[in-house]
């Protein structure tokens, strides 16, 4: 099985899963890659393995570099399945001399294995180990996204392996950024950051800063989904950067849902409004968008419109849903607005208010909702509503330049 040398005497043995369509509720309709890499050197290390179901394919290409056996670390930088999956059946084969974790990689490896005799090496944020003519520092990034999570360095080789960061789920024949579409590439990465990162961007901002002071030389970014970045790892971290502050741009969204399409007619009169100001528009029916495509959208949405009729006194259950995968990840620093019809009392409206007043955004009206039908009056008030989010999210740009 094809093997790729990323740099002298380190290799990419992991899988491509062309199958996998939903990553715990994420679409993953281009499929996704489990990124394992071994490093020959005095001390031959395995950096992560695969998920159980593609554990031959790892072990496939090791083989065409070494006997398993011959392995002496092995490196695991999270635990979370699809990157531990393969983990007991590798440390059979291989017999490791240490098995090297994080303080709660320890631990989560201890609750997710229940092996306690193996070889456990466990290492400081910030640790250095000698593997011959390189060596590897470990750093903690609990919370990106698991408590366990760690990044693994090779100062001689400028490569940083990233585990969760800077991935995508794209699967692809193709290792590296610069041999793939690139628009495709970094949307892909940036419905992972909305979708996996978005509620950690205080920590990614964190890690940053502290990559930058410490001076960190990276030419090389291997992260444990898609693509390495081997052209432009600076592309990356810069699009973290801005992510990770929530910074909108003059776009809006209109997300609803309907049921006899009164609320889809206020919906239209809303984005005519907003597209009247000059800003940017997208008209999104939960009917027919991936709850985790619409979130790559609101990652860099300055404005969102809530639309959604009343059913039994509350949400249809697809906006219901949609609010409870979105409070998961706290958008913050948007305009919203929210409206719906009803036929009784139209409760819809203040439970979307509710959710965007956690999230703290600015209201820009207090809520319309329109009784069954909406009358020609009644949409020209959603447009005028319309309008007035198009010119402050217009207002703050400038405002914020």
């Amino acid at each position: 099985m094809q093997v790729y040398e990323i740099k002298k005497d380190i290799y990419w043995v992991g899988a491509v899963d062309w199958l996998v369509r939903d990553f715990h509720g994420y679409s993953t309709y281009k499929g996704t890659t489990y990124n394992a890499f071994l490093m020959f050197d005095e001390k031959t290390v395995l950096f992560d393995t695969v998920k159980h179901n593609l554990c031959s394919d790892l072990v496939h290409r090791i083989r065409t570099l070494t006997d398993p056996e011959k392995i002496d670390y092995i490196v695991v930088n999270h635990v979370e399945m699809d990157h531990s999956g393969s983990l007991p059946e590798i440390v059979e084969l291989v017999k490791p001399e240490k098995i090297i974790c994080s303080k709660m990689g320890h631990k989560n490896l201890l609750a997710h294995f229940h092996r306690p005799e193996w070889p456990y090496h466990v290492v400081e944020n910030g640790e250095t180990i000698s593997v011959g003519k390189r060596s590897i520092t470990f750093i903690e990034t609990r919370m990106l996204h698991w408590p366990d999570s760690m990044f693994s360095y090779i100062p001689e080789e400028k490569l940083l392996i990233s585990s969760d960061a800077f991935g995508q789920h794209l699967g692809t024949s193709e290792r590296f950024d610069d041999e793939v579409d690139q628009s495709e590439l970094m949307y892909q990465a940036k419905k992972y950051y909305a979708n996996i990162l978005y509620l950690y961007s205080p920590q990614v901002r964190k890690l940053l800063k502290s990559v930058a002071d410490a001076g960190i030389e990276i030419d090389m970014i291997a992260p444990d989904h898609g693509v390495i970045w081997r052209k432009d790892p600076g592309k990356i971290l810069k699009a973290y950067e801005n992510w990770s502050h929530h910074r909108g741009t003059q776009k809006a969204l209109v997300i609803y849902d309907t049921m006899w399409h009164s609320t889809e007619m206020m919906a239209k009169a809303v984005a005519d409004g907003l597209e009247s100001t000059g800003v940017s528009v997208k008209l999104l029916d939960l009917g027919v968008n991936h709850r985790s495509e619409i979130v790559t959208d609101v990652i860099d949405a300055k404005g969102i419109c809530l639309g959604c009729p009343t059913l039994n006194n509350g949400l249809l259950p697809a906006m219901a849903g949609f609010l409870m995968y979105l409070r998961g990840l706290r958008p913050a620093q948007k305009f919203g607005f929210a409206f719906g019809s009803y036929g009784w009392s139209g409760e819809a409206v203040k439970h979307m208010n509710k959710a965007m007043e956690e999230w703290k955004f600015e209201l820009v009206h207090e809520g319309m909702k329109v009784k069954y039908v909406p009358t020609h009056e009644d949409l020209k008030k959603c447009k005028e509503i319309g309008q007035l989010m198009g010119q402050k999210i217009i207002d703050s740009l400038e405002n914020q330049n």
